[in-house]
């Protein structure tokens, strides 16, 4: 036992102190829950959705790089895999979670907002050594090790394994592979943002003058370059051609004519001039030791075209060692995302994102390789970031859209950023469609057993859709939706109604590109019929949905054995240090 022994001058002092902090320590309480009031929290789990107990959560604000930022705070999951990080102030922050053998899963940028609950899940994959050989090295989840791998170096790649795409599972993975297809057709046609703001507006006085110019001197260098040029940069690449051929006899070692002319041949759809041309200069350039990213960049388009996506990627990942810029990272993931290479698209588009933490395309890309690597929560988290970061952008809200119209249970992150999206835009179809479904899959929020509360929401909902038809007629999905809910309220002749107008709205033509809205349409038409007695009806509309799913499903399986899957690994993993950003 310790004893303390004060004189009559210290007990005063003691007893001034201990006044002093009782009366200053309800303050700095409230200082601190006006500040420290914010919860991340959520689940780890391995690929298959199996809880991972005992794994380590680190968060840190900022970034793991910044060593200048506050301390990192570790957690570790329970039985369930559950972890929680309390008393949070607001900001930016970075999310880990780490386990033996396990590659690590990393969530960045996390958006800590003041008084709310922020649920972030994260998802362990295995390592490919830990898979092959037991060995547990320690990588990040983008499939990029600590040490490794290599953005600035040369290529290593090497060819794990080439299969054809497959369509595995019954109905409801199908409806979810095809829709991760379309939000990766979409996430590619993204990549056209860059060339469009990069392009210079068509002069028409500026075409005139250089046409005059060449009348009066048809072997003028510079003037059968500029017009050459113009052209392909005006979408006339054709028409370009002539003169930027005339310009390279003039002129055969002038390296900028020279890439010019692969460019014109490339969107003049000769994809073997092209290459041809382009491989020529690559070999000047290499020989006078000027390796340009320009030119690999041109390469990977090109080869794309051939339909050799190996060569693609090698192109387009040497393009960005050269100069990592934003658009070479871009094409360099879409193309791993398209032929499903999704553990490297996931390592670049994650580095994308930390060297080009405002690019909006980028996040959206990761969002959508998370959702076709099978994890929706991750993805929700970089499609809610990325209409954070810009919100008067429409693209992330439509990646959220489309990809909500499959899930059955939508995060309330989501629905939110929806009706932000239906705020800003009202005048939009897809906005109004988009958060009437978003709406109608979230009854959590409504109190339960609120018979009051679902009919009100179900007219909002109903509201929307109704809205939406009208601004945009021909939207077919939302009259399917209305059918839906009118059915739900066993309004059946409304329903009946609402299916027939989707039917006759929606594109006949079977693709691959083809929503399942007609597909689905006749088949609820047929459950309509069979409800109301019309037995006949309902078998010629099921009868109609076969066909059509059949004829869907060729097309698809078609296409889809046309895109290659490829498994790129990098060589020599722990042999060269981590690429500072």
């Amino acid at each position: 036992m310790i004893m303390l022994h004060f004189g009559r001058t210290g007990i005063f002092i003691a007893a001034w102190v201990l006044a002093l902090m009782t009366i200053l320590a309800p303050h700095r309480a409230l200082s601190q829950a006006a500040t420290v009031t914010a919860v991340v929290h959520g689940h780890v789990r391995d690929a298959s959705g199996r809880p991972m107990a005992n794994a380590t959560v680190l968060l840190k604000r900022g970034t793991f790089e910044q060593t200048h930022a506050e301390p990192t705070e570790t957690r570790h999951t329970d039985s369930e895999g559950r972890y929680r990080f309390e008393e949070l102030r607001a900001g930016t922050y970075t999310l880990r979670a780490e386990m033996a053998g396990y590659v690590d899963a990393i969530v960045t940028p996390v958006n800590v907002i003041q008084n709310e609950t922020t649920k972030v899940d994260l998802v362990l994959t295995l390592t490919k050594s830990t898979e092959s050989q037991g060995a547990s090295p320690k990588t990040p989840a983008t499939g990029t090790p600590e040490q490794a791998p290599q953005f600035f170096d040369e290529p290593q790649f090497t060819v794990a394994g080439v299969t054809q795409a497959t369509n595995s599972g019954g109905h409801g993975s199908d409806i979810v592979l095809r829709t991760t297809e379309a939000l990766a057709r979409a996430t590619v046609s993204l990549s056209k943002e860059s060339a469009g703001d990069s392009r210079a507006a068509t002069s028409a006085a500026a075409e005139a003058s250089l046409r005059d110019a060449l009348a009066r001197d048809p072997e003028n260098f510079d003037a059968n370059r500029q017009l050459g040029k113009l052209l392909v940069v005006s979408g006339k690449a054709a028409e370009g051609v002539p003169y930027l051929e005339r310009a390279s006899r003039l002129n055969p070692g002038d390296d900028d004519n020279s890439y010019e002319l692969a460019l014109a041949y490339a969107d003049a759809g000769n994809p073997d001039r092209a290459r041809t041309q382009a491989r020529n200069l690559l070999l000047r350039r290499q020989e006078a030791q000027k390796d340009k990213a320009d030119l690999h960049h041109l390469l990977g388009r090109i080869e794309e075209r051939l339909g050799n996506p190996l060569e693609a990627v090698r192109e387009y990942q040497r393009a960005a060692e050269l100069d990592p810029s934003e658009p070479d990272l871009f094409d360099w993931g879409t193309q791993l995302l398209t032929h499903r290479a999704l553990e490297p698209a996931t390592a670049v588009f994650t580095k994308g994102n930390r060297l080009f933490p405002k690019s909006v395309r980028m996040l959206v890309a990761l969002g959508v390789t998370w959702y076709a690597r099978g994890s929706c929560d991750q993805a929700t988290q970089y499609l809610v970031s990325a209409s954070d970061l810009d919100p008067g952008n429409a693209t992330p809200y439509l990646f959220l859209g489309k990809m909500q119209t499959v899930e059955t249970a939508l995060p309330e992150a989501s629905v939110d950023r929806l009706g932000r999206f239906a705020r800003l835009q009202p005048d939009s179809a897809l906005a109004n469609y988009y958060y009437a479904v978003g709406l109608w899959k979230q009854p959590g929020n409504q109190p339960s057993g609120s018979a009051d509360s679902d009919t009100e929401r179900s007219a909002r909902v109903e509201s929307l859709l109704l809205k939406a038809v009208h601004l945009d007629p021909k939207l077919g999905a939302a009259y399917l939706q209305l059918g839906i809910l009118y059915s739900q309220r066993a309004d059946f002749s409304r329903a009946i109604s609402a299916y027939e107008q989707a039917i006759e709205v929606s594109p006949k033509e079977v693709s691959p590109q083809l929503d399942e809205t007609l597909e689905e349409a006749h088949y609820r038409l047929a459950q309509a019929y069979q409800r109301t007695g019309d037995k006949i009806k309902a078998k010629e509309q099921l009868q109609l949905h076969d066909e059509l799913a059949k004829k869907t499903k060729e097309d698809r399986e078609r296409g889809r054995r046309e895109i290659q899957e490829f498994v790129i690994s990098l060589q020599n993993q722990n042999s060269v240090s981590q690429p500072q950003p």
